[in-house]
């Protein structure tokens, strides 16, 4: 799908949250966009699997409270059985390659990060990467690529950066990939406070297609009553989607922020749940 097919489909996301308790047809919507009833249906279906009214149920705040109690009970079925032990959750793992105590230090000096924009079914997107994996995913802002580059040279002051479009586009096709349900191995770097690779990691055990509350991240990362401190280091995320903190909710069921956008985190939570449906049916 192309970057102005995701730009009409985020615009409809957004028309239908706006309007959610209006139930816009199809034609209100389709119009809204710029696009034919017909076309407009065959784009949404392909790109998330379900109809346009059927996507729309995935983004009520019922929904999103469903998604909450689904996690409940997940959480404590793997927090009884030990989640190392569990198949389905090992597999979201992925391979974590933190920076070296000297590299650290020395806030990447002497590092060269590679960089380029490649787009994603959920938009165009800095991706950055080391030798040892990948260590950035930005989806682009209204400040564009400039931004999301001053935001990379922030996090590693002292580093070269280096445009690699190819590299960025090798990892953009894995995302898409792995948001397909083809996930292979990604070799990540991770760069933060020990706090706050515990709960990224955390992130990583949230099935696809569900949704946790900050307080439960927070028992799931062994840091229970933490949920502020939880919830600062889950905006501290450098790695949209591979480490998937748009699986965090308000305890209330409300979709809540997110730094890449609230019609985003709700286009993401509804395309894993509506991906789940179709592999259950």
């Amino acid at each position: 799908m192309s970057l102005s097919d995701y730009s009409k489909i985020e615009k409809a996301i957004r028309f239908l949250e706006h309007r959610a308790l209006d139930k816009p047809s199809l034609a209100l919507v389709a119009a809204e966009v710029g696009l034919s009833e017909f076309h407009f249906q065959r784009l949404f279906q392909r790109w998330a699997g379900v109809s346009p009214k059927r996507f729309l149920q995935f983004l009520t705040l019922q929904e999103a409270k469903r998604l909450l109690r689904e996690s409940r009970s997940l959480l404590d079925t793997s927090l009884t059985l030990g989640l190392s032990g569990t198949g389905r959750l090992h597999d979201l793992f992925f391979s974590l390659e933190r920076m070296t105590p000297g590299e650290y230090k020395a806030q990447a000096a002497g590092l060269c990060v590679r960089w380029g924009v490649a787009a994603t079914p959920f938009g165009q997107a800095l991706f950055a990467g080391l030798d040892q994996g990948l260590c950035g995913v930005d989806f682009l802002l209204e400040d564009g690529a400039e931004g999301a580059l001053e935001r990379l040279q922030a996090r590693w002051p002292g580093a070269r950066l280096e445009a690699a479009p190819p590299l960025a586009q090798h990892y953009a096709d894995a995302i898409t990939a792995r948001l397909e349900g083809h996930p292979e191995p990604l070799g990540l770097v991770l760069k933060g406070t020990p706090f706050q690779m515990q709960i990224w990691e955390a992130l990583l055990r949230i099935p696809e297609g569900r949704a946790l509350a900050y307080g439960d991240v927070a028992s799931l990362a062994g840091a229970a009553g933490a949920g502020r401190a939880v919830g600062t280091a889950i905006g501290c995320n450098a790695l949209a989607v591979v480490i998937p903190c748009h699986r965090v909710i308000q305890a209330t069921g409300a979709i809540g922020d997110y730094r890449w956008g609230g019609a985003r985190k709700q286009a993401l939570l509804a395309f894993e749940q509506a991906r789940l449906e179709i592999r259950s049916a």
